[in-house]
């Protein structure tokens, strides 16, 4: 068998993680290589500042992302088709008809942003599988508003649909993010069904995709923005497996993202318009089977692809999810790190960037949310600088607030 190619850094993480898993931590699959770069294991966690953890709210289900509302709320995605309001520290139901919502595996109501005009708009965006008489049909985003007083949300539109769907719900992850240009950035799930979706432009799987907020139409100075395909002008980046996290570096403008592997071969990547990240289980379309014996980035097959920047190897399966940058004085020598959280690894991973955003200098795993809350799904940074989290362990799942001690 190849050896896999691996990216410019790659850390073996700590040893003794969760082995157990659900629904979307990376399923078993052959051996595909062994990492040659050093590990991380020694020492990954001596030096890192102390951090302050409180438990905002409990009693929630599989909170998938959140939002930042005026007044200090906070809005919550369920993935079994629920909204929650959180106002200081109470959890009350937002009343809206999800009842299209296929919430099957790892599909349901996913990812979320809050439109940066929604004190004027009351407008956010969800990324959500829907179904049609009860069959799955396909996952879109879809733009609603939230009523003044928070008890409820009306649909205002569909903003793009047809991206592919498992009737599993299977790598169904969709998780958008506002870049600092204002486009609305969206990573997908290759559905882990049809082999040729990675590597083929004109399919919103297995892709970043960038789009106008508004329109749900790809942008004119995205790279295939002369295709004759409307699908193909809304693709940023391709050939990837089940990006669960997009985070857009302050001050940059630099795109980052977290991606599950099959079982170890998670990635950290930096996006580049235009890119192939070389996942191909359709062996170049030599196969009609989803074959997850291949190499997560296979430059053999395509030379050019981009080599992740972090893997976890092929002892190490963390499910890294969500993604977003710690900004602000008040971190310390954490201040400008990328934290990434992790689903089977039940961690938070915070690497350290060179100015470039080229390598990896450094990564830290904080011991006070190393197994200590479980399975971690949404991060985000909130307007007071904390980085807010979500629990993903289905039942009594918690937002966490995190602050330097």
């Amino acid at each position: 068998m190849r050896a896999r190619k691996i990216g410019i850094v790659a850390f073996a993480l700590l040893a003794g993680v969760a082995t157990s898993c659900t629904g979307d931590a990376a399923e078993p699959a052959p051996s595909q290589g062994t990492p040659s770069a050093p590990s991380a294991s020694d020492g990954s966690t001596a030096g890192v500042p102390a951090l302050r953890v409180e438990e905002v709210a409990g009693g929630l289900e599989h909170g998938w992302d959140l939002g930042f509302l005026p007044h200090g709320r906070i809005l919550v995605t369920e993935r079994p088709a629920r909204f929650k309001l959180i106002d200081d520290g109470a959890v009350s139901e937002v009343r809206a008809d999800l009842s299209d919502v296929y919430v099957a595996g790892e599909g349901g109501l996913m990812g979320m942003v809050v439109h940066p005009d929604f004190e004027r708009s009351r407008q956010f965006t969800t990324c959500q599988t829907h179904q049609e008489n009860g069959q799955a049909v396909d996952v879109r985003l879809v733009t609603w508003t939230l009523s003044e007083d928070g008890t409820s949300a009306s649909r205002v539109r569909d903003l793009l649909t047809g991206l592919p769907i498992n009737d599993s719900g299977r790598h169904s992850g969709c998780r958008p993010t506002i870049a600092q240009d204002g486009a609305l950035l969206v990573g997908t799930g290759d559905i882990a069904e049809d082999p040729t979706i990675p590597q083929d432009r004109t399919s919103l799987g297995g892709k970043v995709l960038r789009i106008d907020l508004r329109t749900g139409e790809g942008l004119p100075d995205n790279p295939f923005a002369s295709s004759a395909n409307a699908n193909e002008r809304r693709v940023y980046t391709y050939g990837h497996r089940n990006v669960q996290g997009v985070a857009v570096r302050p001050g940059s403008g630099q795109v980052f993202t977290s991606e599950h592997g099959p079982t170890g071969f998670d990635e950290m990547n930096r996006s580049q318009a235009g890119a192939n990240y070389g996942w191909d289980p359709s062996q170049g379309g030599t196969v009609d089977f989803y074959d997850e014996d291949v190499p997560m980035t296979d430059l053999e097959r395509f030379p050019d692809a981009v080599s992740p920047l972090w893997t976890s190897g092929e002892t190490s399966t963390e499910a890294p999810s969500g993604a977003a940058f710690l900004s602000g004085e008040q971190w310390g020598a954490l201040d400008g790190r990328l934290a990434v959280v992790a689903l089977r690894g039940q961690k938070v991973l915070l690497f350290q960037l060179n100015e470039q955003g080229t390598e990896v200098t450094d990564l830290a795993l904080p011991k006070e949310l190393n197994n200590s809350y479980g399975r971690l799904r949404g991060v985000r940074t909130g307007p007071d600088g904390a980085l807010y989290i979500t629990t993903s362990e289905g039942s009594d799942d918690k937002l966490l607030r995190v602050t330097p001690a």
